[in-house]
């Protein structure tokens, strides 16, 4: 039967922690294999992976440049030939159930491929080629 005391991990999958500043006959006495004296001995440790000695940083000397529209409106493209396997209402959900989109949200329809169905689709946006094929194939680009 096995018991929780019994448990024991396979070989080699733990490490003993390296034991540091006890004693010269333990290889690891004296300066605690920091080497000798400098910054990177002392108490507190390294500086920061982005310091750069104390001169002026390099994100702070490069220029700013451009800005991010915080209004700007990102679109999830379908094109035409993804929607061939409904039938019927093509609705957000049903293009996130099946795989097609990963959000519900901000969908636009573009114009690449044939529809040989009517179908009703309804999304964010639509292109201009895209309502011509839905509606000469019978169905209808319903706005959300």
């Amino acid at each position: 039967m096995i018991k929780l005391s019994s448990l024991k991990p396979p070989a080699g999958s733990n490490k003993r922690r390296k034991v540091i500043g006890r004693g010269r006959g333990s290889g690891h006495g004296k300066t605690s294999t920091k080497g000798d004296k400098g910054q990177k001995a002392r108490s507190g440790g390294h500086p920061p992976p982005r310091f750069e000695g104390g001169q002026m940083p390099i994100l702070r000397r490069l220029p700013k440049r451009g800005f991010k529209n915080p209004f700007k409106v990102e679109y999830t493209v379908v094109n035409l030939n993804a929607l061939e396997q409904f039938d019927g209402e093509v609705t957000p959900a049903l293009l996130k159930e099946k795989g097609i989109v990963k959000r519900e949200e901000n969908i636009k329809i573009l114009g690449d491929g044939v529809l040989s169905k009517p179908l009703n689709i309804h999304a964010n946006r639509f292109s201009k080629s895209a309502v011509k094929k839905i509606e000469d194939a019978g169905g209808k680009a319903v706005v959300i």
